[in-house]
Formats: structure tokens, sequence, C-alpha cells
């Protein structure tokens, strides 16, 4: 798959848990992030909140609706979006979908200032998420595609995109404390404007990096033709075609979790915008906990069967959390189910992103998204209707069931990916030569 110019480098030096900050454009992205990730948490959370109180005896389903409508867009223009992000600049796509999504953010708290309850407001909110929607599809792969430009060396990457996930997490034990203050003591359209205000700070981070230039892509070649070649390559490979799929259905099966987490922390645990944030930062804190872990290791070797256990951990999680009789029990639980996704989402993450083709990172890390983004809104939408038909309870206990199912799945075919792997690596330089005539290759699965 790779091509021999792909070939890792000597391991870096410096601490492993941090060797991506010798980077000085990673350290400009990660200050900047930080900031404007607090204000994403904050309207994540806000969001739910607002449609929850807005929506009355319907709030199930208008929350898995809200949530479909701001998904939904990834699953149909993510892989279509990574075609361009080949073709572009993907510094420059990176700057206008921060900009894009500082005005959308912007939108959003004049109408939280001006909404009532009824279904007018909740379509509007609907609609702009949608716009952030399509924002985020061009977001995701340019995005996740930039960060190799970021470190200065190629084998700090997995380290990079540990450390994002860290940042993505931490914030979140920030952000959604924050904003259930603010909920509480001035209400939610505060909140989206904060969120507008902190995408100065990514942006100005993004401007001040100085990125190597790499060339055009076969600009004059058509876009039908770059796409089928990009899902081809990703689906054609099977250690890739299965680390999709499994994203996929995890994340489907997660959604309706977080969709329904405001009802979870009004109705089943009696409280309100603090609850919903205690909930929210055990999560994040679980997440944390897991993407300093992965920020640790120094190999992508073993990644597979890390990813399994991971994915049990969140299966048991997500039933653990579905029977909760208090706030206190659902708390760690949740946290579980926090570091169970994250890890899911960074090892595949790090594993597509160490096996591709420099020329087709983009679409694929289109096609990560699609799987990531895209399955979700599928999964928030049913898990809101069948939530208001069979209880928000036995809602997150199947989804839990599920994805224990797609972790039974995912390890028997582990033996069959190492065989496809392991040539990558050995090209690669993470196994020797010799490993290339061993009957049993390790790679997906192999210890570190």
């Amino acid at each position: 798959m790779p091509s021999e110019d792909q070939i890792a480098d000597r391991p870096s030096p410096g601490p492993a848990m941090g060797r991506a900050f010798a980077s000085r454009n990673f350290r400009l992205y990660f200050g900047g992030q930080g900031m404007s990730l607090i204000g994403t948490w904050m309207t994540r959370l806000a969001t739910g909140w607002l449609v929850f109180r807005i929506g009355g005896a319907s709030a199930p389903w208008l929350l898995g609706a809200v949530s479909f409508a701001g998904l939904a867009p990834t699953f149909f223009l993510a892989p279509l979006a990574g075609v361009f992000v080949d073709r572009w600049d993907r510094h420059r796509v990176l700057v206008a979908t921060q900009v894009l999504s500082m005005l959308q953010s912007a939108a959003l708290a004049l109408v939280a200032f001006r909404a009532e309850a009824g279904a007018a407001a909740v379509a509007l909110i609907a609609a702009l998420a949608v716009v952030q929607g399509i924002i985020n599809a061009f977001d995701m792969p340019a995005r996740q595609s930039l960060l190799i430009d970021m470190v200065e060396r190629r084998e700090d990457l997995p380290n990079a995109i540990a450390l994002n996930s860290s940042l993505v997490n931490g914030s979140r034990l920030v952000g959604p404390a924050l904003a259930g203050a603010v909920i509480a003591a001035v209400g939610e359209a505060w909140c989206f404007a904060i969120d507008a205000i902190s995408y100065l700070a990514v942006i100005a981070a993004l401007r001040a990096m100085r990125l190597p230039r790499r060339p055009r892509r076969d600009g004059d070649a058509s876009v039908r033709r770059h796409l089928v070649e990009g899902a081809r390559y990703a689906f054609g490979f099977p250690p890739i075609r299965a680390l999709l799929l499994l994203l996929a259905l995890v994340s489907f099966a997660t959604m309706p979790q977080s969709a329904l987490l405001p009802i979870f922390a009004a109705d089943v645990f009696g409280g309100g915008p603090y609850t919903l944030g205690l909930l929210s930062m055990a999560t994040g804190l679980g997440a944390l906990g897991a993407a300093l872990y992965l920020a640790s290791r120094t190999s992508v070797l073993g990644l597979g069967r890390v990813i399994v256990a991971a994915a049990v951990a969140l299966g048991i999680g997500l039933v653990g959390f579905s029977v909760a009789g208090s706030i206190w029990l659902a708390a760690p639980l949740i946290a579980v189910s926090g570091a169970g996704i994250m890890i899911q989402l960074a090892s595949t993450n790090t594993l597509i992103q160490t096996m591709v083709d420099e020329d087709k990172r983009g679409r694929v890390m289109g096609f990560y998204g699609m799987a990531f983004q895209g399955a979700a809104p599928f999964g928030s939408l049913l898990g809101g209707w069948l939530a208001g038909v069979l209880g928000v309870r036995l809602v997150v206990a199947g989804s839990g069931v599920l994805v224990l199912c797609g972790a039974a799945l995912f390890c028997s075919q582990l033996p069959r990916l190492r065989r496809h792997t392991r040539p990558v690596y050995v090209r690669l330089g993470i196994l020797p030569p010799a490993a290339q005539a061993a009957t049993t290759p390790p790679a997906l699965g192999e210890p570190a």
C-alpha cells in the first residue's frame, strides 16, 4: 500500500508523552485549539439543554432530530470533501472552516437570545446545526490530514494524534462545567457567544504557522474519478476497511447516549444543567485518561488488541450506565464509556494514518469522518425515536450490547488482518525485514 518514500525515520528523542511539542506548528495549534474547544463543548451542552427546555413533551425525539441534523451532512459530504482536501491547500481549508464555524456560533447565539418554546425555534436550531454539519464535513479531513504537516518528524504523528485527543477531552472537563454555570446564571445564548469568540484563538494560531508547501494533486482529474479511487483504496485494503466499519458501528451505537444525556440528567437522576455538566465532565475525564495513555505509547504495534479491549469496556460501560440508580454510580460508568470511545477513535485514526498513502490521505480521512460522524446521526435519530417508545434506559443498554457484538467480530478477524498489515509495517520500518517471513504475523494485534 504505502510507497517506499514513506519509510519511517529513526525514533525521535525526548519524552514519549509530549514529543510532538518539539514542533513549533503543533505547539501553536495545541494552544489555540485548546481555547476554542472549551467554547465548542459549551455549545454542545447548551444546544442539548436548550432543545430539551423548549421542546416540551417532544424533547426525546427533537434531541435526536437536532443531533441528526448536525451530523448527517458529514455522512453524505465527508468523502467528497476529502477529494477537495487532497486537491486544495489543507491549511487554507482549515482556516476557512474555523471562520465559518465562528459565524455559525454567532448566529446560534442570536437565535437563542430570541428563542421561545415551540417548533419554530427548534427548527432554526436544527437548520444552523445542518450548516455546522456541512462545515464539519470539510473540517474533519482537513484537520486530520494537516496533523502530519504540524510535526517535523513523521514518527511523531501518533503522539500528535493522541495529544490532540487529550486536548479535546481536557477541554471537555472545563467546557461543560462552565456551560452549566453560565446556563444557570444567564442562559444558553451566552454559551454560544463565548464559543464564537473562542474561535479567534485557533484562527490566530493557524495563521501563525509556517507549513511546508505540498505539490498540487492531479487537479485536472475528475472529482468522480478521485472519489472512486479513494473509496477503492480505503475499502479495498482489509485492515482499513475493518477499522472503518467497527468505528461506524461504535459511533452509531454510542450516539443515543450522548443525544439523550439531558433526559438522563433531568428525568432519570432528577437534576438540571449542573447534573448534565457533571455527566459530560465524567465522560471527558475518562476520555482524557485514555488519551494520555495513548500519548505515552511509543509504537503502533498492539493497537489492534487495544481497540478490542476498548470496545469491550465501552459496551460494558453503556450497559452499566443504563441501569445505574444514582448519579454517583452513573458518573464512573460513563467515564469508562468515555475512555472506551476515545481509545477507539484515536487508535483507529493512528493506524489508518500510519498505513495510508500521502496522496490519498484527505480522501481516506474523509471516509474516517463518514464513519465517525456520519454514522452517528442515524444512531441519534433512531435512539431518540426508540427512547420515546421503550425508554432511555433500554435504548442505551441495547447500544452497549451492539458494541460488544462488534468487538467480538473484530477480534475474530485480527489474525487475518495481521497478514495484510505485516508487509506495510515492514516497508515503513516499524517491523524488521525478517518479520516478513514469519508464519504468524504480529502487526495489528501484536503486544507492544
